[in-house]
């Protein structure tokens, strides 16, 4: 009897699991499947400061970018599930190239746990200063009469497909010119080359603010106080047009409920932060302030959505 409980007693000294420790007990690593400098990886990096600050612990960014971001999504994925890496999500990684790429590594849904949408910024379409077009109406009519056509970065790229579900919308007929880049495809449309273009806020404001292009339509359900007085494409007749790309945060599936439920709440508040709200509007995206369960029903949505686009328009990637 005796031995017995000297036997639980020197149980009691045993070193405790690693989960049942407190989190974070070490630094934490925020893949990002893009290059440095481009949006993601400046947010992942305010995302870094704020977090490190809010828990104690180191948070660093670290790039891993490569094939429109799977191969750092994959290495996210692959991942303990431990709360100590975190990956950066985008509608590439997340909303588009799931459907367009059905072999990737990684399950978008299934092998990552939301925490919480960041940023949101919406495409804006745009038309030749020559193809006189000045509001959706009037480019739906013309299109009816004749043939015109549109450019985009790329095929199966978010421009691509934004103007794919305006043609599946209208019920219109468009000649697609893809192109290398945004850049490219911005200096055809202002050339006159092509008549429309469609692409996210930060790479259209430039060009529209200078008088170069014109803005005919938001992609959104509201307005972008980036600019105001442009109407959304529903305002103006059609609807169903709501293309929308999105910066957010996840962790690889199983991640303990506590740690994906701290992240989101600490995500939240940062997004109320005065800093961090300008660095988002420096960047032309708004707050998205979405909580774990609503990201991950959105995510889920965008899967949808897009599907639907790229099947009806036989988009196809080799």
């Amino acid at each position: 009897m005796l031995s017995r409980r000297l036997l639980l007693a020197s149980t009691c000294f045993l070193p405790l699991p690693a989960f049942a420790q407190a989190w974070p007990a070490k630094p934490i690593r925020i893949i990002v499947p893009f290059p440095a400098g481009q949006a993601t990886d400046i947010l992942a990096r305010v995302m870094a400061d704020q977090l490190t600050k809010a828990l104690g612990q180191q948070v660093i960014a670290e790039n891993r970018p490569g094939a429109g971001g799977s191969i750092g999504a994959d290495v996210a994925a692959k991942a303990a599930p431990d709360g100590y890496t975190l990956l950066m999500v985008t509608i590439s990684t997340h909303g588009i190239g799931p459907v367009l790429y059905p072999k990737l590594p990684y399950d978008a849904q299934k092998d990552f746990a939301p925490i919480a949408n960041i940023g949101l910024t919406p495409q804006v379409l745009m038309t030749s200063l020559k193809s006189g077009i000045t509001s959706v109406p009037e480019l739906i009519a013309k299109a009816k009469t004749g043939d015109l056509n549109y450019g985009s970065s790329g095929n199966g790229s978010a421009s691509h497909l934004a103007v794919e579900m305006l043609k599946s919308a209208a019920g219109i007929k468009l000649t697609h010119v893809p192109f290398k880049g945004n850049a490219d495809a911005q200096l055809a449309l202002q050339s006159g080359d092509i008549q429309l273009l469609s692409d996210a806020i930060p790479g259209a404001i430039g060009p529209v603010k200078a008088g170069k292009v014109k803005a005919i339509g938001i992609a959104d359900q509201r307005r972008s106080p980036f600019l105001p007085d442009l109407p959304t494409v529903a305002e103006q007749g059609l609807q169903g047009v709501v293309a929308v790309g999105w910066i957010g945060l996840s962790a690889p599936a199983k991640t303990p409920e506590p740690i994906l439920d701290k992240l989101s709440a600490e995500v939240m508040r940062i997004l109320k932060d005065p800093e961090v709200l300008e660095k988002l509007r420096s960047l032309s995206f708004v707050p998205a302030e979405e909580s774990r369960q609503e990201f991950e029903a959105y995510i889920a949505i965008e899967n949808t959505k897009w599907r639907k686009i790229v099947q009806d328009a036989g988009v196809k990637i080799e």
